[in-house]
């Protein structure tokens, strides 16, 4: 595999001018390659591509925009096994996951190709005719994290596209080589300097954050990132989607079959090795079913092959980097310093690669670290409560806000608990499901604005009144 580490700027590839860093595989913990950073000055010089580019864009016909982005899908399924390899070799994720990943790539450019800007006629009177008109912001600026490189960046890129906007994409340190690898496909179909690549940290994110030329940032990462972009962006009022962390709750009612849930909310606690944002973090179950919970839940957990994710027989790869690595070990520590009960897993496993297999935790409550933090890997923190009030008062004890979700057969019932959790996003007998049709985002620390289907469009687009005398 040819892996490409260039950014890629108004259309040709270039070598950061900044400082080097290293892509580590988090199965072997070898190099795949080195990378360079881009200069401020190369920044300075996206933005200008992309600024160059906009007017053109912003004027192609939608019909001409969506027939450019239909082909970009037909690229990335051209492309898929290469880039779901460096998915794996890069992000830890098993190759079936990855490949996923790719695939839903390729859907969600095709949904928002044919996406329709919707217009509103607001009054037409015999003296006035109001209408919307929607137009474009300028050059948006994607900033991805490590856990869905490919996804998340075409999340982040595709709407800002059927808008009419140009992007500057900065993916994560941790896993860069895929989101260079799509923008470059994308520059085999696009005009030069539509999309444009760079690659830095917290020196590039903050320039991006508080450029001039830069009309939105949409980033998808940390709630104390993503405050200190809202910080930088201040001075420019610059448009912000923030899609930051989440430590989502999940009530299971009394009386629930745990035959039939356990294994949903297995799947969707321990997805991308619990490494997603909307993944299920804290289990609330009734105390009457919490020890018969526990158990299925660790004999789920049994089943899985912890290994690296190119081998064909992995289910469970490795958590994607030290340090999340290290936190995830320190958090289950101070849980059983605490009085928390290792149901299954516990400790990190010998040998190179980041393998943590995936644990249950029993017998703690809200207060300690487990259960307050996002742990962001594979550890679940299950909770005993005694009534449903308590158990909601305990699942919306938190700073987060993304996502939540209450399990059990009476319908009627978890509809009444969905509607008391204090988050964007509630499911009922499933989590973590997101579609392109339906709106998506966080309250309280965990988001600003919605992403997805029609209103998650519209946040890349300037609400314009015309309003007409007759």
């Amino acid at each position: 595999m040819n892996i490409q580490n260039s950014l890629l700027i108004d259309g040709a590839q270039v070598i950061g001018t900044g400082a080097s860093f290293s892509v580590i595989n988090p199965a072997t913990e070898e190099t795949l390659c080195l990378c360079n950073m881009a200069s401020s000055d190369q920044l300075d010089q996206a933005v200008a591509a992309a600024r160059r580019a906009f007017p053109a864009w912003s004027q192609t016909p939608d019909a001409e925009r969506s027939r450019f982005m239909h082909q970009i899908a037909d690229r990335i399924e051209a492309n898929a096994e290469e880039l779901a390899t460096i998915i794996v070799k890069e992000q830890g994720k098993p190759m079936a996951l990855a490949q996923l990943e790719v695939g839903a790539a390729a859907g969600w450019t095709r949904y928002n190709a044919d996406l329709e800007i919707p217009e509103q006629v607001f009054e037409d009177s015999d003296n006035r005719y109001v209408k919307e008109h929607r137009k474009p912001l300028g050059v948006v600026a994607s900033i991805t994290p490590w856990n869905w490189p490919l996804m998340i960046a075409i999340w982040h890129i595709m709407p800002a596209l059927r808008t009419g906007n140009t992007v500057i994409c900065k993916p994560s340190g941790m896993t860069p080589l895929n989101t260079l690898r799509l923008v470059e496909i994308m520059n085999e179909v696009l005009p030069k300097g539509v999309v444009n690549s760079v690659m830095g940290e917290a020196e590039i994110g903050n320039a991006i954050s508080g450029h001039t030329g830069i009309n939105k940032v949409i980033f998808t990462g940390s709630t104390p990132t993503g405050q200190r972009i809202m910080v930088n962006a201040s001075n420019t009022l610059k448009r912000l989607t923030l899609e930051l962390g989440g430590n989502d709750a999940a009530i299971v009612l009394p009386g629930s079959d745990v035959d039939a849930i356990a294994e949903g909310i297995f799947n969707t606690a321990f997805i991308n090795m619990g490494q997603t944002c909307a993944a299920l973090k804290r289990l609330y179950v009734h105390e009457s079913q919490y020890e018969e919970m526990c158990k299925k839940l660790a004999d789920i957990a049994a089943q899985q092959v912890v290994d690296d994710g190119l081998k064909p027989e992995t289910t469970f790869g490795p958590v994607q980097n030290a340090n999340q690595y290290r936190l995830v070990s320190e958090l289950v520590e101070d849980a059983c310093k605490n009085g928390g009960r290792i149901i299954c897993g516990g400790k990190a496993l010998e040998g190179l690669g980041y393998f943590y297999p995936p644990t249950i935790v029993a017998d703690v409550l809200n207060g300690i670290r487990l259960v307050d933090e996002e742990q962001f890997g594979p550890v679940l923190p299950v909770i005993p409560y005694t009534d449903v009030d308590q158990a909601v008062q305990m699942a919306n004890d938190s700073k987060f806000g993304l996502g939540g979700s209450v399990w059990g057969a009476d319908l009627e019932l978890a509809d009444r608990v969905a509607q008391q959790l204090e988050c964007g996003s509630v499911w009922i007998n499933n989590h973590a499901e997101v579609l392109p049709h339906i709106p998506f985002g966080g309250s309280k620390m965990s988001g600003v604005g919605v992403e997805f289907g029609i209103a998650g469009l519209l946040e890349y687009t300037q609400l314009q009144v015309i309003n007409t005398q007759k």
